[in-house]
């Protein structure tokens, strides 16, 4: 039987700050883009606080030796933001790398070894074109099996979309209502890549065309204008390009402190009642391929902690870098059963006005994953919501009390599980 695990004291976020997502010129580093965020979080802390108290910076990255040729990343932030002499360590677990920060921030102040940690991540990634960023990007693959075999990322969920397709029947259009729902919220947020919605993005293509004096473009509605093979073309079937989350730029940090000094902060903390994390096999020694274990597991271990059920998360941020990624972790985190999950996005259940809201923030599809940025900007987002404070893409209900964030890293060979609750 796996050991019953538990917190050695309480863990809240006091505030959180996010750069805005997207393409920024050479000369803008990541460390730029880090302040941005800090400077966010800074003001979302509602009673102030020192710098100087910082106990120390996790910061997430994944290879900014490769993207930006520096090397020694969280020092270096450490002394933007003006925390030297406190402790500064970069995580690097893909795109779980800010996940993973963010849980061992959790560890450290639960343990008592520190009382404030700031945990963050950042990614400046379009120094380097499409093909160089892929090849960087294929480093967190399987040398003897995936990369000999020509794998890219996209051809590995084609391959865990094809698996569910064949055993669920689950259907390219299911595929698509994800990302019709992600831009849609990622329309409303300010901080997103993509900030504009699938029919937004329609017009914006019609009126571009004519611009060029070319016959104007009309679809019946978003399914056709995806089903398109010139606006929506096929990456690796059945992912299409707008099934596929943004090489961008981007920052996020949230700030954590233990739950007796938390209120010295806010008077809304959130806290961390339940963490998890798993690793999974490469894609090879699988023998499920329509599912992620490590989801199973890491969930499990957060749901134990914070004695909650699937049935019990009011919202939630999944990883969707691949809208086939999304789909899977909704039932891998046990929010419905396998199979089923098709129906809840059929239904609309995941929208903001829906049963169970999922990726308000327009998720890594359309706020944009900048990979050691992505995690940590799960947990704002359900920092903003549960605060009552997201804004336009606020989910209305008054019982909003429990959210989750589920990050991924690589084919979900990491995987990082927190669930968060408003008391």
């Amino acid at each position: 039987m796996p050991k019953k695990r538990k917190l050695g004291r309480g863990v809240a976020v006091v505030g959180a700050g996010l750069s805005k997502f997207g393409i920024y010129p050479k000369g803008v580093r990541g460390q730029d883009l880090f302040v941005e965020a800090y400077n966010e979080l800074r003001s979302s802390v509602d009673k102030g606080f020192d710098p100087g108290d910082i106990d120390a910076l996790y910061l997430g990255n994944i290879s900014s030796d490769l993207f930006e040729r520096q090397v020694h990343i969280a020092p270096a932030v450490a002394n933007r933001i003006g925390i030297v002499p406190k402790p500064a360590i970069r995580f690097e677990d893909a795109c779980a790398a800010s996940g993973v920060a963010f849980r061992e921030a959790i560890i450290a102040i639960s343990s008592g070894i520190y009382d404030i940690v700031l945990a963050g991540g950042l990614e400046k990634m379009t120094n380097l074109d499409t093909t160089q960023v892929t090849e960087v990007l294929a480093a967190a693959m399987d040398p003897d099996t995936e990369i000999p075999a020509g794998e890219t990322f996209p051809g590995i969920y084609a391959t865990i979309a094809t698996a569910h397709m064949a055993k669920y029947g689950t259907e390219v259009e299911d595929f698509m209502r994800l990302g019709i729902k992600n831009h849609y919220n990622g329309s409303l947020n300010p901080h997103a890549h993509f900030d504009a919605s699938i029919p937004d993005i329609m017009k914006r293509r019609a009126a571009s065309a004519v611009k060029k004096g070319l016959p104007e473009p009309h679809w019946a509605d978003e399914m056709e204008f995806l089903h398109d093979p010139k606006q929506n073309p096929v990456i690796a079937w059945p992912m299409r390009l707008f099934d596929c989350s943004t090489i961008c730029d981007g920052a996020s940090c949230v700030l954590l402190a233990a739950e007796d000094i938390a209120r010295n902060f806010t008077d809304k903390p959130i806290f961390v009642i339940g963490t998890g994390q798993a690793s999974d096999y490469f894609l090879a020694e699988r023998k499920e391929l329509a599912s992620i274990r490590a989801t199973k597991l890491a969930a499990r271990e957060a749901y134990e902690m914070a004695g909650v059920s699937p049935q019990d998360i009011k919202i939630a941020e999944v990883h969707d870098c691949f809208t086939i990624a999304e789909l899977v972790a909704m039932e891998d985190l046990g929010f419905y059963k396998p199979g089923e999950a098709v129906k809840a996005i059929r239904e609309g259940e995941n929208r903001l006005d829906g049963k169970l809201p999922i990726n308000t923030d327009g998720g890594l599809k359309a706020k944009g994953h900048p990979i050691g940025a992505s995690g940590v900007g799960m947990v704002v987002e359900i920092f903003k919501q549960l605060r009552g404070e997201a804004g336009p893409r606020q989910v209305k209900k008054k019982d909003v009390d429990l959210g989750l964030t589920h990050n991924a890293g690589a084919h979900g060979s990491t995987i990082v599980v927190n669930i968060f609750q408003r008391r």
